[in-house]
């Protein structure tokens, strides 16, 4: 009975003052380092250390020596998810709610590797257990709907493309991997150094030096020697710089920002210039997609295309349609005052040429801005946007091309170039080419607009694709298949630029088979989370044995 008193005694009072303020020392200097190697500051070798720390504290919480797993873990992911994305708040107030919630759900990803380390392998080997949970977490970020793969490991190294030239046989999950793989390695081989373990110590060491050096040395060669494929095709980008923030909209100010790319752009047009890429929301006006000859920026820029036959106009608008009739208990479907009309809101993608226009609409929304969930359905005609825009915009439900002249066009719309496998599945329908349009002033000059001009240079690498990408307030620019950037304008100066690209047919690996190691992670986890549940039963079953068996005695 003493004995148990004692352990009882133990765990209400916690660890040691030293202890628990090593720990919290611990959990910050994870989130501190996580931090540091983010782009687009960020020092990058720093990610293959992140996570040693708080693997340290889970290992002592895994023999009993104390420390809240899931509250360090959580302190950790704040400071990281606060620290990188804080530019958030610019555009949402929802920021506070985006870090909270992220933090949260990746404390409890380390907290259930924690729990199943202690049932199942409760040695540095089961360290391992961590990869698949947050391989599966990431896939996570990209399905539900709460859709932030904003801080997914892979994307660390968007300021090193030659490291990760293999991104195009595993997309950025093989990124995450790796970081995760290192980290383990580093951390087994500090704990088995403590426990003086030699043989394990050695296995480790050698296994670190492959894991860490081979990636690269394998990178290193494919940057150097591949050469980019596919016919020249010229591109425009233009930068227009509006002011999203501006409270003077009407008539005037949208064709003032029509005829600012065409100011722009009109001097860079030669005969072989093929395509004109301008941002997201570039044309401000609503366009009805049943009246399109009713649009009057349309009609302008029709004007201007016309007089260049050899080339295409590809720019963001905002659109609407009707609600089909029985369709109007779909969520995105807005009625129209206390009339039993409906109407659907998109962002879309405009194609121009000559002849006619084609569209698509962004598929990714982004959370709390453009789509609230439904189970919050109470919010279904609001945003948490500053009241900028408001409700759930409806999206297509898959990747959509746009055809000119013997050209395939990808064009994703913002956030939806965080989405390797999304931006990937437009080469498989053919795109030879892909186009980001995006509008980042929402940020201001903070590392946002900074960040997710990053993301580009992976999506070229994993479906190696050039791309043109053109951002209201910058960062536009041009980037190779390798991942280079070719050129890029200034933050918050209106501009147009030129480049000659290569129009690509190939299929990459990772483009034709997606998100695979991801996946596999998701089964793994299924199979480690069973396995979680039936031993913790079976222990169970064990302690009720043990103390019947005490209580007769």
């Amino acid at each position: 009975m003493d004995k148990k008193k004692a352990k009882k005694e133990k765990r209400t009072q916690g660890p040691a003052p030293k202890l628990r303020t090593r720990n919290i020392l611990l959990a910050v200097l994870s989130g501190g380092l996580l931090t540091a190697a983010w782009p687009t500051w960020g020092v990058v070798p720093l990610i293959f250390i992140g996570f040693v720390p708080l693997l340290l504290i889970e290992d002592r919480a895994a023999k009993g020596d104390g420390g809240k797993v899931f509250w360090l873990g959580f302190l950790a992911f704040l400071i990281w998810n606060t620290a990188t994305t804080w530019w958030v708040w610019n555009a949402t107030p929802a920021a506070i709610m985006a870090w909270a919630l992220n933090a949260i759900f990746m404390a409890t990803v380390f907290w259930l590797f924690h729990l199943t380390k202690k049932k199942v392998c409760n040695n540095p080997w089961g360290n391992f257990f961590l990869i698949p949970y947050w391989m599966a977490f990431e896939m996570l970020t990209y399905i539900w709907a709460v859709k932030w793969p904003w801080l997914n490991l892979g994307g660390v190294f968007s300021s090193q493309v030659s490291w990760v030239q293999w991104y195009e046989y595993t997309g950025l999950a093989g990124g995450t991997l790796w970081v995760l793989l290192v980290n383990i390695l580093i951390a087994n081989i500090l704990q088995f150094f403590s426990s003086k373990e030699a043989k394990p110590i050695l296995i480790s060491i050698g296994l670190e030096a492959i894991i860490l050096i081979v990636p690269i040395v394998i990178s290193k060669s494919m940057y150097k020697h591949y050469e980019e494929q596919g016919e020249d095709t010229e591109v425009i980008v233009v930068q227009q710089n509006c002011d999203p923030w501006n409270e003077q909209f009407d008539s005037e100010f949208y064709d003032q920002v029509i005829q600012n790319n065409i100011n722009l752009s009109l001097p860079l047009v030669t005969p072989n210039t093929r395509f004109i890429v301008s941002s997201e929301s570039a044309i401000q006006e609503g366009i009805w997609l049943h009246e399109l000859d009713k649009s009057k920026a349309l009609k302008t820029l029709h004007g201007y295309v016309s007089r260049f036959p050899q080339l295409a106009f590809v720019i963001g608008g905002t659109t609407y349609e009707w609600v089909p009739k029985g369709m109007e208990d779909d969520f995105p479907a807005r009625r129209v005052g206390e009339t039993d009309k409906y109407y659907y809101c998109h962002n879309s993608a405009l194609l121009i040429d000559s002849v006619g226009l084609q569209h698509r609409n962004k598929s990714h929304l982004t959370p709390a801005v453009e789509a609230i969930p439904e189970w919050m359905g109470f919010l279904r005609n609001f945003s948490l946007t500053m009241g900028i825009a408001r409700g759930t915009l409806k999206g297509d439900p898959e990747s959509k091309v746009m055809t000119f002249g013997d050209h395939k066009i990808g064009a994703a719309i913002c956030y939806e170039s965080a989405f390797g496998e999304y931006v990937s599945s437009f080469t498989k329908k053919g795109a030879d080419l892909l186009f980001v349009i995006t509008n980042d002033g929402w940020w201001g000059h903070t590392p946002g607009y900074r960040q997710h001009f990053e993301f580009s240079k992976l999506r070229a690498i994993e479906s190696r694709r050039c791309i043109a990408r053109s951002a209201n307030t910058g960062r536009s620019g041009f980037i190779n298949q390798r991942g280079d950037v070719l050129q890029q304008t200034h933050y918050w100066v209106p501009d147009a630029i030129r480049a000659t690209l290569k129009a690509n047919t190939s299929v990459t690996f990772y483009a034709k088979h997606g998100d695979y190691l991801s996946r596999i992670a998701v089964y793994l986890t299924f199979v480690m989370l069973i396995t979680l549940i039936a031993k913790t039963f079976i222990d169970l079953g064990k302690n009720k044995k043990t103390a019947k068996t005490a209580k007769k005695k």
